[in-house]
Parts: C-alpha cells; structure tokens; sequence
C-alpha cells in the first residue's frame, strides 16, 4: 500500500466518529506548521493559494492547483484535504479527468462545489450537479483510491440562502457518491442540525470563518469535520497588511513588536 493509501485510510476513519478540526494551509510553511501543532489532517484553500500568486478567488488554473497540491501532500505526513473548486470544468467528463488529475497528487480527500461563477445564475442545473458529483465519485472509483468526495453546495455563499434547497442538493450529492456533504457559510445552530438530519448517517463539514461557534458546540450538533477554508490565510495578510500600512501611514515600526521566531518553526532537530 503507497503512503497516499495510507492517508486516505487514516482520513476515513477521522470521518467515522468524533468531530476534528482540518485547518487550511497556503503553502508549504503553513502546512507544516499546523502538522506541527498536532492536527489529524489538513485542507488546501483555493482562496489562499490564489492570494499567494496576486489573484482573487476562483483564477487559478488547473494546473496551478495540481502543483500546489502535490507540495502540499509532498511536505507533510497527514492527509490532505482538496479544495477543488467546481472541478475546473462543468461538463462532468471533464470534471471526471480533472478529478483523476488531482487524485494522482496523493491527496486524501477533494471536495466538489456547485457554483457557476455566473452572477446570475450562480449554482449548476439541480441535474447537473447531481451529475458532476457523480462522475466525480466514479473517477476516484476508477482510480482504486480511497479519496473521501466531499460534496459542497454553494447557495449561501452565492446569494441563494435557501436551506431547503441546500439541503435538497446535500442529499443528492449524498446519493450520487459523496462520502461528506458541505454548505459553507451556515451559521445557524439550527441550519447546522438539519443539515446533520438529512445527511445522517453521513458526515458533515462545517466552516468556521469567524467566532460563532466553538469545536465543543459543533460536535453536540453532530458535526464531524470543521474546516476554516480561507481564513487562516487572511490573518496571516491582516497582520502583514496592518504593520506595512503603519509603516506607509505613520513611518513607525510597532507592528513589529512580539513577533514569533518562525526560523525556529523549521530548523532540523
């Protein structure tokens, strides 16, 4: 068995019981920093990648992705969880390939979404979603690897807070193959528990992209996997952003006060 196989065990069984957290990493130093700090996995941010490379969310390439993952999986010993956006494709043959592509780099997990991108017409066709999810799951199948499929709807962070609607596409994706199901950006306890509801016995990922709920309160809800997708990256740029904007502003040095020995963080022992 490769060490990816390995991994990919190891990350279905986080997902069997429990509740863990699976921060997300921007590069390579950050990821082996969380390692160090001891979590059971982590989860690329496609968010943080693209900030890294001077873009917004959403314009990276496949190719880009493919290489950051590999990094990623390459610099630690936990699984790593992918964050692949819609697939980098709509049509779910496409969406099929690209899939493959990604599991090839030793990821342990990949999450597909279904949002278009398109303003007004923000989530893929009920049908096709279903259909991409699904073409995904037989690309992992067909790859003989154990890669966990996440499957994510994107209403609420798309301007279509329905959970009614959410909840229906969670559980055709859940149909469809997926092993975990995901709705970024719902913040309500009660959204939270419905989601658990309808998807059960499967597991549910929940983002936490600000202080409304603690990893004690989320697993009494039933939630088994939190992620933190870009935001861990973006407190890494508020304090860069801060101290350069105070050196700009006021031509004073205080943000470099307490500052961590991150040398150390990566020195051989």
């Amino acid at each position: 068995m490769k060490a990816s196989d390995d991994r990919s065990v190891t990350f279905r069984q986080l997902h069997a019981a429990g509740c863990f957290v699976m921060p997300n990493p921007w590069d390579v130093g950050s990821a082996r920093a969380l390692e160090q700090m001891g979590f059971k996995a982590l989860a690329s941010t496609s968010a943080g990648l693209a900030w890294t490379l001077g873009r917004a969310d959403n314009q990276v390439t496949l190719d880009q992705a493919l290489e950051h993952l590999s990094d990623i999986v390459a610099a630690v010993k936990v699984p790593v969880n992918a964050d692949f956006e819609g697939g980098f494709a709509a049509d779910p043959k496409h969406v099929a390939a690209n899939v493959k592509l990604a599991v090839a780099t030793g990821i342990s997990g990949l999450s597909i979404e279904d949002a278009t991108g398109d303003e007004a017409s923000p989530l893929y066709d009920f049908d096709l979603a279903v259909a991409r999810v699904r073409a995904a799951r037989r690309a992992i199948d067909e790859s003989g690897a154990g890669v966990v499929l996440t499957g994510r709807s994107e209403g609420f962070l798309c301007g279509r807070p329905d959970i009614d609607e959410t909840i229906r596409r969670l559980c055709a994706y859940s149909e469809a193959g997926a092993d975990c199901l995901y709705a970024p950006r719902i913040v309500r306890a009660e959204h939270i528990s419905a989601i658990v509801t309808a998807v059960s016995p499967k597991p549910v990922n929940l983002l936490i992209n600000a202080p409304f709920m603690t990893v004690a309160e989320a697993a009494r809800l039933g939630v088994r996997r939190i992620s933190v997708g870009g935001t861990l990256a973006r407190t890494a740029w508020a304090g860069f952003l801060n101290a350069a904007k105070e050196i700009a502003d006021a031509g004073t040095f205080f943000g470099f006060d307490g500052l961590p020995n991150v040398d150390a963080l990566f020195r051989e022992r």
